[in-house]
């Protein structure tokens, strides 16, 4: 049996959702407005997103470029009526203005997902300490994956640390139990030092398009993508046939 690497792909609309799974992707976060770096779809693009495809997705709470939480009220309200649409899987993170988890505004919005699992996405690559970070996270509900490029510069730079992490997490140390899923500034180039260090789940937006984000996604630039996870993927091998009796 093979380990399937998961390929999560970032999907502004139906259209992007439906060439992503097409081309192999595993799981979708859903936003609006890359020049924000990603905020919170409507209520309507969800709707229209969940009809269009039957992998999982992920739905980005986000208001406002950055990583504050800003109207904290509004997010709670907001993922409220997304629930109420049947999303159950989210994309968060709140950094204070010392860069430290606004654990008031996660826990808030944490209880409005009712144990819904989420990502904490890359505002763990721009706070103060990253293992600080994950042991005052460690017991929020639902947690189960960092989105991190081991670097706010990306993951050329972040390929050291997402190498220790990996390791770290292998060992079971506290706070290092959700997945690490790398994206931000991702090659097919860095895949073979990341699966050798142990990460297998992969995150893109910009690579699953012809054009960057210019353009939709395109289904045969996710299956370049689905190809080279695969073509990594550790297959044990069949035992030995025993030596005859003689």
């Amino acid at each position: 049996m093979s380990n399937r690497a998961l390929l999560e792909v970032i999907a502004l609309d139906a259209e992007d959702a439906i060439a992503a799974q097409a081309g192999g992707a595993d799981r979708l976060e859903l936003v609006t407005d890359m020049a924000a770096d990603g905020l919170t779809p409507s209520r309507e693009t969800y709707a229209r997103v969940r009809a269009a495809v039957d992998v999982p997705l992920r739905v980005m709470l986000r208001l406002a470029d950055g990583f504050a939480a800003g109207d904290v009220d509004a997010l709670v309200r907001v993922a409220g009526e997304l629930r109420s649409e049947g999303a159950d899987e989210f994309v968060l993170g709140f950094l204070d203005a010392d860069g430290h988890p606004d654990l008031a505004a996660l826990e808030r919005v944490v209880a409005e997902l009712d144990g819904c699992r989420w990502t904490f996405h890359r505002a763990i690559d721009h706070c103060a300490d990253r293992d600080a970070l994950r042991a005052r996270l460690a017991g929020l509900p639902g947690l189960d994956t960092y989105l991190t490029a081991g670097s706010a510069a990306g993951v050329d730079e972040g390929l050291p640390v997402l190498a220790a992490e990996a390791e770290t997490a292998r060992r079971g140390d506290t706070g290092h139990g959700p997945r690490l899923l790398v994206g931000g500034g991702l090659r097919l180039d860095h895949v073979p030092a990341l699966l050798a260090a142990g990460v297998d789940a992969f995150h893109i937006g910009g690579a699953a398009r012809a054009a960057g984000w210019t353009s939709p996604v395109a289904q045969g630039a996710v299956s370049a993508w689905r190809r080279a996870l695969d073509a990594a993927a550790v297959t044990p091998e069949a035992p030995a046939p025993a030596a005859p009796v003689a």
